[in-house]
């Protein structure tokens, strides 16, 4: 019987007005209802990452700041991850982007999905992090949860502010496919690595 996957959901949002809370919480409970995987929540605000300024890539060097270092170290333990990914003038935050090139060796050969969310459901900053995936050697998978546009303005703080409960029925099925998708390729890349 093979392992079952640990699997990182990661905030990339940093902002002390962040919406990411709210989808990272409810994605968490979603994952956790699961029996096929373990997972835990990794909050960039955690890790008080520099900018990035190393020589090279930890894929060709090791890195000399201990709070890369201690990065990743925390990645190296997942078999898979969970981005919650807000959309910033049609990209990933700052944050993020920093975050996933302060690693290199700890992405390769996982999987990846994500819950995006904004105006149009986050769709272009996932774009965006699909195309950063593939050059890590990632797997992105097909399958994400998108909150947009109607969903977007009834659960954020800045229209109706209601529970995330509310649009649930709209984003479960994706969620339900994004983590048979993750969970599927987390055991392929296990059994290969």
């Amino acid at each position: 019987m093979t392992a079952k996957p640990k699997i990182a959901l990661i905030i990339g949002s940093t902002r002390k007005t962040r919406f990411a809370d709210k989808p990272a919480q409810w994605m968490l409970k979603q994952a956790q209802a699961r029996e096929d995987m373990e997972v835990e929540l990794v909050d960039l605000r955690d890790f008080d990452l520099p900018l990035f300024d190393e020589p090279a890539s930890n894929m060709w060097m090791p890195s000399s700041d201990p709070r890369a270092v201690a990065w990743q170290e925390k990645l190296a333990g997942f078999d898979g991850y969970i981005f919650v990914v807000a959309e910033y003038n049609r990209s990933i935050t700052g944050a993020l982007k920093n975050a996933l090139d302060q690693a290199y060796k700890e992405w390769v050969r996982k999987p990846m999905t994500a819950i995006a969310y904004g105006s149009v459901g986050g769709t272009r900053a996932l774009e965006h992090l699909r195309l950063i995936a593939v050059e890590l050697q990632m797997v992105p998978t097909r399958n994400a949860v998108h909150i947009g546009m109607g969903d977007f303005f009834k659960v954020h703080p800045m229209g109706s502010n209601a529970p995330i409960e509310e649009i649930e029925a709209n984003i479960l099925p994706a969620t339900k496919a994004s983590l048979d998708d993750l969970v599927w390729w987390a055991k392929a890349t296990m059994a290969a690595r």
